[in-house]
C-alpha cells in the first residue's frame, strides 16, 4: 500500500481542490491510500471527507504558498503520519515541510501563468530554479503548455511530468435546463453559448461581451450565460450595461449544479488569454457532449480538436468567435457532430479513470528511483 499525504493551502474550491477531489474519487483503494491536509475551515474539509479520506487541519497556509510559520506544523504532520509520498498543490511551505522530512515530494503546479519577465532574464532565474528543483522529486503539468513555462523559465524538463486533467462525467438534465431557461426568459429559438469560470480580466469575459454584441448586430438570437463569481465581475457587469446586452446576458453567480448550466447552453466558450492549462469546465462539458469554442491559449489546444470536438479562435479576436457562432447557429448539424466529437474525446482521454492512473504511474516512478519517466 502506498500512502500518499495531499497538502492544499486553498481554502476555496478552485482548480486544485476539484483535481485533488476527482483524483481521491477514483483512486485506486487496493494500491493507495490518501490523506488531504487543508487549512482550517477550507471549503474541501466536507467534500473530501464525504469520500472517506481522513482530512488534517492546520492553523496556517491558508491561501499561501509560503507561509513560513507553517512549515513547522507540517513537519510535524508528515512525521506523525510517515508517508511515502508528500503531494503539494502549489504549496512551497509544504514542498520544504517534505523534503526536511525527507521523503518523496511531488509538486503539481495547476496554474499556466507565466513567469516574470524579470526570473526569466535575470539571475532570479536561478533562485526559481532551485526552489522547484531542489524541493520536488516530481513537478506534474497540467498541459504541454505549463511544462514549456517552466522549462522556459529553467526548470530541468527531467523533473516534469505532463498529464492533462480528468473529470467525473456530468449528466445532461434537461429539465434543470428548463428549470433554468424559464427562470432567465431564454426562448425556444435562442442560441445559448455560456462560459463558466471566475469572472478575473484574464478569462476574456470583455472578449465574449465584444461577441454577443457583434451576433446582436447581425440580428441573431443569442444568450449569454456567465457562470461564477470573481473580482472583475463588476467591470464586466458594467461593461454589460454599457453595451446595452441586459437583456442578453445571464449572471448566475457561484453554481454549485454545473449540470443545469451546462445543460442549458449549445456552446461552451473558453476566452482565456493566459493561465488556462486543461479547463475542467470545457472537460465537464465534453463528458455530456457539448461542443467548443475556445482560444488557442496555453492548454486549450491540447483539449478541442479543431473540427472535431469545437473550434480555436485566436484570443481577444471578438470578430473571429463571432464567425464561429453564426456558423453552428447556421448548421446544427455540424454542431451535433461536434458534440458527439467532444464527448468521444472525453471518453477516450480525459475521464476521471484515466486521471487517477496516470496520477499513480508517477508516484510509482517516483517511488523507484525519482528518474524520468
Amino acid at each position: 500500500m502506498i500512502n500518499v499525504l495531499n497538502i492544499i493551502s486553498d481554502t476555496n474550491i478552485g482548480g486544485a481542490g476539484r483535481a485533488v477531489l476527482n483524483y481521491l474519487q477514483y483512486m485506486d483503494g487496493n494500491a493507495f491510500s490518501a490523506k488531504v491536509v487543508v487549512p482550517k475551515e477550507s471549503m474541501l474539509i466536507e467534500p473530501v471527507s464525504s469520500l472517506q479520506v481522513p482530512v488534517v487541519e492546520i492553523d496556517a497556509m491558508a491561501d499561501k504558498s509560503y507561509d513560513r510559520a507553517a512549515i513547522k506544523k507540517l513537519k510535524e504532520i508528515i512525521s506523525r503520519e510517515n508517508p511515502d509520498i508528500v503531494h503539494t498543490h502549489g504549496s512551497l511551505s509544504g514542498r520544504i515541510a517534505g523534503k526536511r522530512c525527507g521523503k518523496k515530494v511531488v509538486f503539481t503546479r495547476h496554474s499556466a501563468f507565466p513567469f516574470p519577465g524579470y526570473v526569466c532574464k535575470t539571475p532570479l532565474r536561478l533562485v526559481y530554479k532551485y526552489l522547484y528543483e531542489h524541493y520536488s522529486d516530481r513537478i506534474i503539468a497540467i498541459s504541454p503548455a505549463g511544462a514549456k513555462l517552466m522549462t522556459d523559465a529553467g526548470i530541468s524538463p527531467k523533473k516534469i511530468s505532463v498529464m492533462m486533467n480528468g473529470v467525473s462525467p456530468v449528466q445532461r438534465d434537461e429539465g434543470k435546463a428548463d428549470i433554468l431557461r424559464k427562470k432567465y426568459g431564454i426562448k425556444d429559438g435562442d442560441f445559448v453559448i455560456g462560459i463558466l469560470a471566475r469572472i478575473e480580466e484574464y478569462k476574456g469575459h470583455m472578449d465574449v461581451l465584444d461577441t454577443l454584441k457583434i451576433l446582436k448586430e447581425h440580428g441573431r438570437s443569442v444568450k449569454l450565460i456567465i457562470a461564477g463569481t470573481g473580482t472583475f465581475e463588476t467591470q464586466v457587469r458594467l461593461r454589460t450595461r454599457e453595451l446595452g446586452l441586459e437583456d442578453s446576458v445571464i449572471f448566475t453567480g457561484f453554481v454549485e449544479d454545473v449540470s443545469q448550466v451546462l445543460s442549458a447552453m449549445d456552446l461552451q466558450v473558453n476566452a482565456s488569454y493566459v493561465s488556462e492549462t486543461s479547463s475542467l469546465s470545457l472537460l465537464e462539458g465534453m463528458s455530456m457532449g457539448l461542443p467548443m469554442a475556445a482560444t488557442d491559449c496555453c492548454g486549450n489546444p491540447w483539449i478541442v480538436d479543431q473540427e472535431v470536438s469545437g473550434y480555436l479562435f485566436p484570443p481577444r479576436d471578438a470578430g473571429a468567435l463571432a464567425s464561429i457562432v453564426e456558423r453552428l447557429m447556421d448548421d446544427r448539424e455540424l454542431l451535433k457532430r461536434l458534440g458527439q466529437g467532444a464527448l468521444t474525446s472525453y471518453q477516450e482521454r480525459f475521464t476521471g479513470q484515466i486521471y487517477a492512473k496516470t496520477l499513480e504511474d508517477i508516484y510509482r516512478s517516483v517511488l523507484s528511483d525519482g528518474s524520468e519517466e
